[in-house]
């Protein structure tokens, strides 16, 4: 039977579209807000100006949408064959891979728009993103480092921020971008876990599969690497004590995480990522208040 029959019609579709651009479930949406967040109120050395955080809230939400999209197109013929994805709606043909593209340029397109709001210097730097947007979703085809790419399309924001605030990216800004891929690439291996099994069976690569045996041990390399970067950042900025309260958070959940992933069971991989929004709330949270101001 066409698929195109088996489409639903109406109100209905609208539970589709939230589920392929993912807007239903925020976890991913989080994991690039917080390096977001943390870059504008390291840039601006307090409290950033309040259209410069809309616009970069917006922008997330919208970027990291497109980004979804792109990867369930890139993954079309593939999601099918995955337990995890095998009801995602690009796979059962519920929407159509017209349908996506169209989203996918719409969504970046108000992410461009958004981005015009800020400066010349970031408009540029917006569009290394858009380009790392667009090519992570097909390096797991030629690549086992796909991780790798979504980290550093999962960090553009963070010069970007740097950007619209300064007009210049310094040499923080490039340890907070190295802190952030390498934590990206240590969460996304955990989500990998969940799919290495298929994975193996279709001929996806992925840091999981890369790693075998080693995963665990590469996850928390990854996860002190995040840490060194975060912690040399802030030497070099001094946001105050709280920072470092917040690092040393960042720390713990990377310690409860091993123990989550330590047998290797899908669910508690699955559990393990999920808990990475903690990780980065943490960090966030030791940045605003080190950074609050003084009373007068």
């Amino acid at each position: 039977m066409e698929r195109s029959l088996l489409r639903p019609a109406g109100w209905v579709r609208v539970a589709d579209f939230l589920h392929l651009t993912r807007l239903d479930r925020p976890i991913g949406t989080w994991l690039l807000m917080w390096p977001t967040l943390w870059a504008l109120w390291l840039a601006a050395e307090g409290v950033p100006g309040r259209n410069v955080v809309l616009i970069f809230v917006a922008g997330v939400y919208a970027m990291r949408a497109a980004g979804c999209v792109i990867n369930d197109y890139a993954d079309r013929h593939v999601d099918g064959h995955v337990k995890r994805t095998q009801q995602r709606p690009l796979a059962t043909g519920r929407i159509s891979e017209k349908e996506a593209r169209g989203v996918f340029v719409g969504l970046v397109a108000v992410s461009f728009l958004l981005v015009l709001m800020t400066n010349l210097f970031t408009v540029l730097l917006s569009l290394g993103g858009v380009v790392l947007a667009f090519i992570y979703p097909f390096m797991k085809r030629f690549t086992h480092l796909p991780q790798l790419f979504l980290g550093a399309a999962f960090s553009w924001a963070i010069p970007m921020a740097y950007g619209a605030v300064l007009g210049q990216v310094p040499l923080e800004a490039w340890l907070l971008f190295g802190a952030n891929v390498a934590w990206t690439i240590a969460y996304d291996t955990q989500y990998a876990m969940v799919d290495r099994d298929d994975d193996l069976k279709i001929g996806v690569k992925s840091t999981a599969v890369l790693f075998g045996r080693a995963d665990k041990l590469m996850i928390g390399l990854f996860q002190l690497a995040a840490l060194g970067f975060l912690g040399w950042a802030g030497w070099r900025l001094a946001p105050g004590g709280f920072f470092w309260l917040g690092l040393a958070g960042m720390a713990a959940t990377f310690v409860y995480q091993q123990w989550l992933i330590a047998g290797r069971v899908r669910e508690r991989c699955f559990q393990g990522f999920l808990n990475n929004f903690w990780s980065g709330l943490l960090v966030f949270a030791g940045i605003v208040l080190g950074l609050w101001p003084a009373a007068v």
